[in-house]
């Protein structure tokens, strides 16, 4: 096993130089192509939140990647300048900072729910992209669930937090009260419904914006109003605070656009993307404070935090030590891909005549070939892996046995 990971966080650097490695959906889809066009990457995830970035490989062995230079290459930035702000791990470090990471014990906001969430859907968008390979399956899912269990068995003082209840939670200890004013949410995903539901639980008259094209089936909290995205400038005069959190690649909130608005009252700003929503400059506008995710500090940890970390380390250690012992029969990995891709090449000799019967041109058929050994292979390959996590070591070595005779 050769699993390999870099990445950025909160802990690493500021929100401008962050923003710097964030990916959209589209982007990430951009340079996963590009990824598995690399021979040495056999697989590779990409997590990307509002507080860090992380890049996972898993290599070809014996492959040695500079992955900070790699992923600079990827994002299309100077290497020498933007590499020293990744965090390199490897084998059992980076095994261990991923189920720890699930579990929330390594946000900003230790236990919150919303990373366990986003690396469940940081792998399954990398299945989609064909991009997951076994060793990668299984660690994410074996985090995944540990992760679960953690949530499930020791529920932390701050589980229910996400990034819009901290920032609430830091601008009530600046005695800022949010009973009875009014509150813009730009954005409609999963942390702007969130947003919207902390701002009414404080007794704000929340309104969000939906994009026009999409208004007709946009769900937003019930007790929310709505707005579309176009109109937003036409109500920010009437808001006491505007919480931005979209994934859009175009500022939300511009100091231009603002300056246009004849706000007659102190307004507070909180952007809550990455990269940002809202227009640093807006700080020079009078009357006017802009809060980003890097605003909201930490509380020291309480004796009773202190005491679930440690009920969490207990159930996370058991799973690593799980994924250790499945690790164990690795030396069957090579001999597994070779019985998919002996059972890939039979199928293809098998079809051999009903392809001689289809109207394709040569280079067409070469291609379904290729195609037909490959998903044939992947298939055989997930029959066996999946044997692997249900069986002992000494039964499945038994059957990679037979079936390697059968291919002899």
């Amino acid at each position: 096993m050769n699993v390999k990971m870099a990445g950025i966080d909160f802990t690493m650097a500021q929100i401008n130089v962050r923003q710097c490695f964030a990916f959209t959906k589209n982007a990430m889809t951009i340079a996963m192509e590009k990824i598995k066009e690399d021979k040495r990457i056999k697989g590779c995830v990409i997590l990307s939140t509002c507080n860090r970035m992380e890049l996972w490989l898993s290599l070809s062995e014996g492959v040695e990647l500079d992955l900070p230079t790699y992923i600079c290459g990827l994002k299309e930035l100077n290497a020498e300048e933007y590499k020293k702000f990744l965090k390199v791990r490897e084998g059992k470090e980076a095994i261990g900072h991923l189920f720890f990471l699930s579990a929330g014990m390594k946000s900003q906001i230790v236990g919150e729910d919303q990373i366990l969430t986003q690396v469940k859907e940081a792998a399954a968008f990398s299945r989609e992209q064909e991009c997951m390979d076994h060793v990668l399956e299984v660690l994410f899912r074996m985090a995944v669930t540990a992760g679960k269990q953690v949530k499930t068995e020791v529920p932390m003082d701050k589980a229910n937090f996400s990034a819009a209840h901290q920032a609430i939670h830091f601008l009530k200890e600046q005695g800022v009260t949010f009973e009875g004013k009014k509150a813009l949410v730009i954005g409609n995903g999963e942390m702007g419904k969130i947003t919207a539901q902390a701002l009414m639980e404080e007794g704000a008259d929340v309104t969000v914006t939906v994009r026009q094209y999409r208004s007709g089936v946009v769900n937003i909290p019930q007790g929310a109003k709505r707005i579309n995205y176009g109109e937003r400038y036409s109500y920010i005069p009437e808001c006491d605070f505007v919480f931005s959190a979209t994934a859009s690649p175009n500022l939300t909130i511009t100091k231009e656009e603002l300056e246009n608005c004849n706000i007659q009252k102190s307004q507070i700003y909180v952007d809550l993307a990455v990269p940002r929503d809202m227009d640093e400059d807006l700080r020079a506008l009078k009357d006017i404070e802009l809060y980003d995710i890097d605003s909201f500090h930490l509380e020291h940890q309480s004796e009773q935090m202190k005491q679930q970390l440690r009920q969490a380390e207990d159930i996370l250690n058991q799973y690593m030590k799980e994924f250790y012992d499945w690790q164990e029969s690795r030396d069957l990995v090579p001999r597994i891909q070779q019985i998919g891709e002996s059972s890939g090449q039979e199928f293809c000799w098998r079809m051999e005549k009903e392809l001689k019967h289809i109207a394709l041109k040569e280079e067409e058929k070469e291609v379904l070939r290729g195609q037909m050994e490959q998903t044939t292979a992947k298939v055989v390959d997930k029959l066996l892996f999946a044997l692997r996590d249900q069986v002992d070591t000494d039964t499945l070595r038994q059957c990679v046995e037979i079936l390697e005779q059968v291919y002899e």
